[in-house]
């Protein structure tokens, strides 16, 4: 065993012991996200003495991570957050063996991935991950120990198909698409994060160890506003076919019936054959041939305090059934938002008042900042 000084308050809990810390050390724990509970979760992992750490995530590191995703500095910005976080994970135990894997966890590498641990820990942040995720565990026979935060609340659970309910008992079909705002559209207290993360790594370690009870069958709910947890038990889907092999996550979650997007650099004069959507470039192509385009942020006024672009009028999604008078509804109108989800919505909601030629920005202002003005702040 390590150091026994370094362990020495866990070793002293009841049930713990050297056979505890024992078992954290031969233990092999894969994290999905460097996100904000990955960061949360790794540090407690190698702190703890968990003998080897894989962590995956293709990400890079955004000024905008930097109030949750407490493992990243500013100087960490444009880096590869798995490379970052596992140097940070080094730093704090060196006995501890990480293992960096920069590709996007997808059906083609999963399996794989998985059979060099015992356990893997989902804190990533979309529904096509989690399915996989949660599927992959299955077929691989380990336990998924898995969290979800969403503005003031989080969740937190423990699926393993072998011994008991998994994820698709709890959630049988994933949310229609759009209806539940990413992090980018709905924001998130970073002390939700911390607490899920506490949560992840206290359901690993009694797997891990086998003390205590796992949250198997159950899932902790987390609101930060009223300072409450409650807890929901289910079981396993009687009508639940068993997963024999890994499917298209992006088609099973029910991707958005692909939008009628232009990339024509003029607005289409003719209502019904308005485009769903309009690409940066064919906006930025209009703007600079001189064609009055009117464009509505629906984003929150301290969104637009970060960034914006010149001429937009800002009306929050939520005020824009009350305001749309300050508009035109005979001029050709393009809806933005941060992402491209709130501006959908706000499409709509003009077209119903009878709006003539209303798109949307495909990406938002991230897009644009991506791939027309990247002096435009990302966050």
């Amino acid at each position: 065993m390590a150091d026994p000084s370094r362990y020495s308050r866990q070793l002293i809990l009841p049930g713990f012991g050297e056979g505890g810390q024992a078992a954290l050390e031969r233990s092999r724990v894969l994290v999905i996200g460097a996100g904000g509970l990955g960061c949360h979760v790794l540090p407690q992992l190698a702190a703890m003495g968990v003998g080897t750490i894989g962590v995956v995530d293709d990400d890079l590191v955004e000024a905008s991570n930097l109030h949750r995703q407490t493992l990243y500095t500013p100087a960490d910005v444009g880096a590869p957050k798995a490379a970052r976080a596992a140097a940070r994970v080094r730093e704090l135990n060196p006995e501890a063996s990480v293992h960096v894997h920069l590709d996007r966890l997808s059906a083609a590498n999963a399996l794989e991935l998985f059979d060099g641990y015992d356990l893997v820990i989902d804190g990533s942040d979309n529904f096509p991950t989690r399915y996989l995720v949660d599927d992959s565990a299955a077929l691989s026979g380990i336990p998924s120990v898995w969290g979800a935060v969403h503005r003031y609340g989080g969740q937190a659970g423990v699926s393993w198909a072998s011994r008991g309910p998994s994820y698709r008992d709890l959630f049988p079909q994933p949310p229609e698409p759009g209806t539940v705002p990413s992090c980018a559209e709905a924001g998130v207290l970073p002390s939700v994060c911390a607490v899920i993360g506490g949560l992840l790594v206290s359901e690993t370690v009694k797997l891990v160890t086998g003390i205590g009870e796992p949250l198997l069958g159950r899932v902790v709910a987390y609101d930060a506003r009223a300072g409450s947890v409650r807890e929901l038990a289910y079981g396993r889907d009687p009508d639940a076919a068993p997963v024999t092999a890994l499917i298209d996550y992006d088609e099973f979650c029910g991707p958005a019936p692909a939008p009628r997007e232009t990339d024509a650099s003029t607005m289409t004069p003719s209502a019904d054959e308005t485009p769903d959507e309009i690409t940066p470039e064919a906006l930025a192509a209009a703007r600079a041939d001189g064609e009055q385009v009117q464009l509505v942020d629906v984003r929150e006024p301290w969104e637009a305090e970060i960034a914006s672009l010149d001429g937009a009028v800002l009306i929050p999604l939520g005020q824009l059934p009350q305001r749309w008078q300050e508009l035109d509804p005979s001029a050709p109108t393009v809806v933005m938002c941060h992402g491209g989800v709130r501006s959908a919505q706000g499409r709509d909601i003009l077209r119903s008042l009878d709006f003539e030629l209303v798109t949307s920005l495909a990406g938002g202002i991230d897009a644009w900042s991506r791939r027309v003005d990247a002096s435009v702040p990302r966050y």
